[in-house]
């Protein structure tokens, strides 16, 4: 490694702001070399309570990882956020709306709040969205918390990064209520229902716990639902204490360990998997890559047997 990524991996340790926002971008831009350096700073991660925060848009995402940051910090922890934001359509950047309603943490020296779009990748996470999380807890995060784009069939992917899940409702989503219950309702460990001021709430925290009576699951842990007012605080002091009671039950269990094992597998399958496309993309223009190509054109040979062929030319 470089005097200059040894240097960037010494002041992310020690604590250095700019240096952490700069390896980020590194690892947006996945800029040559950056993955040598998030290697240096594997050893330092592991310490950090990972909670992700997902919901439909305008359930009031933001605003509650703003109390959550607060609350947190009054308890003198240090909080890492990540806000996956829409990608704009024109631009390609992110919309950054989460870092401006953040504003009462924004300025905190103890908080850290990166945006990024999410560049079309579904599941609501942005692909680099781990290496940001590695990241946050190498520079020594307690809590780091990842907000995704919305809810849906598609937003499973949080639990892969998180060790708790968070997902927001609000009142007055009437039917569609259940089509998207349908899709998260097994990645939950905490149901928030904000805006309780709204009419409604009662009824959809009910229609919660029903709908989870009726899908149990065999961890052992029975998710809370927990009616919120995010924009006063109101109930904001009881998701802190149930995320607290997750992960002490996560530990007693033995199923944070099988949680940071499946983590540890889907990371390495899928750097393998990026590694092989690398190669395929270096190669896909190459004489024998063409020569596969006109041989199944010409009816010579099928595509499952020339993959077979072009695979053995990269394993040599």
């Amino acid at each position: 490694m470089s005097d200059a990524s040894m240097d960037l991996v010494s002041r992310i340790l020690g604590g250095d702001r700019r240096a952490v926002a700069r390896l980020m971008s590194m690892a947006e831009n996945d800029v040559p070399g950056v993955k040598k350096i998030l290697a240096e700073l594997h050893t330092h991660t592991g310490r950090a309570h990972i909670i992700g925060v997902t919901g439909p848009p305008g359930s009031g995402k933001s605003t509650l990882v703003d109390k959550l940051t607060l609350e947190y910090r009054r308890m003198g922890k240090t909080v890492g956020i990540i806000a996956v934001d829409p990608t704009s359509p024109f631009t390609g950047g992110a919309l950054l709306g989460d870092r401006i309603r953040m504003n009462e943490v924004a300025l905190d020296r103890g908080v850290f709040i990166r945006s990024m779009g999410a560049r079309g990748h579904l599941g609501g996470l942005a692909k680099k969205t781990g290496d940001l999380v590695k990241i946050m807890d190498a520079f020594g995060k307690d809590m780091i918390l990842v907000e995704t784009v919305g809810a849906g069939q598609s937003e499973v992917e949080i639990v892969g990064t998180a060790y708790s899940t968070i997902i927001v409702e609000v009142p007055g989503l009437g039917d569609d209520i259940q089509a998207i219950k349908a899709g998260i309702l097994e990645i939950g460990d905490i149901f928030v229902v904000n805006k309780s001021d709204l009419d409604g709430a009662d009824e959809t925290a009910r229609e919660l716990d029903a709908m989870l009576d009726m899908n149990p699951n065999d961890s052992g842990w029975r998710p809370p639902i927990i009616q919120t007012s995010a924009l006063s605080g109101d109930g904001v002091s009881r998701v802190v204490e149930a995320l607290t009671e997750h992960m002490n039950h996560l530990n007693e269990t033995g199923n944070l360990h099988k949680l940071v094992r499946a983590r540890a597998r889907d990371e390495l399958r899928n750097i393998i998997i990026d590694h092989i496309r690398s190669l395929v993309d270096a190669r896909h223009d190459s004489e024998e890559f063409e020569t596969l190509v006109d041989s199944i054109v010409a009816g010579e040979l099928d595509p499952y047997r020339a993959a077979e062929i072009y695979l053995k030319t990269l394993e040599g």
